[in-house]
């Protein structure tokens, strides 16, 4: 399914950084249409929490599904580190959504729905993408990419959140195993066999050689937006830097945009 508000990515330039890499600008200008915000708030709700499941989810809580999602699945608007956790879910889930929508990468969507406390940050890798060549059969040509997002909604001055991407992408090297023996373990407890084949085609690059690729992203705010800041990153202490992709995007009061589509996607569950 290609969803409306894909409509609002627009590639705006690129930059070079002092090392000579080039980085992808992208912005994102979401605009005040009631239904494709409708149409994305639900898409977005279903990160957490499928639909159908919300009534069995809340049973005994004497809550109402807006009042579940908002009290006990999402993260919390101001208590804590949940304005935190929001901006960087809302990052993580909309670089995915460029990523698989827009790139023609298949995404595994598992990492907001089993949360054991919702202020905080799921652990591990953010987004990992797979292209196939071919359905059926390895290629040595199947693509697995691996991307580290960071966000900067807030604050009143611009801070490096594309290097602080491009050095926990490192850690990416060695734990996106982690990740697919997560999400294969998931897929054969949800029975999604087709799934777990997919996942299981990646587990062994030594007898199974494909393409590897490491990314690195950050979402601003436009307030918190500044080119040579971001042309200052370096990339040369990756372990992968000869295939590390850096994206950044953009947008107008993103916090606010955060905010309004959590109550959103809860008030219209």
């Amino acid at each position: 399914m290609r969803y409306g508000f894909l409509q609002w990515f627009n590639k705006e330039k690129e930059l070079i950084t002092h090392e000579g890499r080039k980085i992808e600008i992208l912005r994102f200008n979401h605009k005040d249409d009631e239904k494709l915000l409708s149409e994305w708030a639900k898409h977005f709700r279903e990160m957490y929490s499928k639909d159908e499941l919300l009534d069995d989810f809340r049973s005994g809580t004497g809550l109402t599904r807006s009042e579940y999602l908002l009290k006990m699945v999402f993260p919390d608007k101001n208590e804590g580190f949940g304005p935190a956790t929001r901006s960087g879910d809302f990052a993580e889930i909309l670089v995915a959504d460029f990523l698989e929508f827009v790139c023609n990468y298949w995404i595994p969507r598992i990492r907001y729905d089993d949360k054991a406390t919702r202020n905080s940050s799921t652990q591990g890798s953010d987004i990992v993408g797979i292209k196939l060549k071919k359905d059926n059969e390895f290629n040595k040509d199947d693509e697995l990419i691996v991307f580290e997002v960071k966000a900067q909604f807030s604050g009143k001055k611009a801070e490096n959140r594309l290097q602080d991407a491009v050095n926990d992408s490192n850690k990416d090297v060695t734990r996106v195993g982690e990740f697919l023996n997560y999400a294969k373990r998931r897929l054969i407890k949800e029975k999604q066999y087709k799934g777990r084949d997919v996942i299981e085609r990646f587990q062994n690059i030594s007898d199974n050689p494909y393409i590897e690729k490491f990314g690195a992203a950050a979402f601003f705010t436009d307030e918190n937006f500044d080119e040579e800041i971001i042309q200052q990153t370096n990339y040369s202490n990756h372990l992968k830097k000869d295939t590390l992709a850096l994206l950044v995007f953009t947008g107008k009061d993103m916090m606010a945009l955060v905010h309004s589509l959590y109550e959103r996607a809860a008030n219209e569950a």
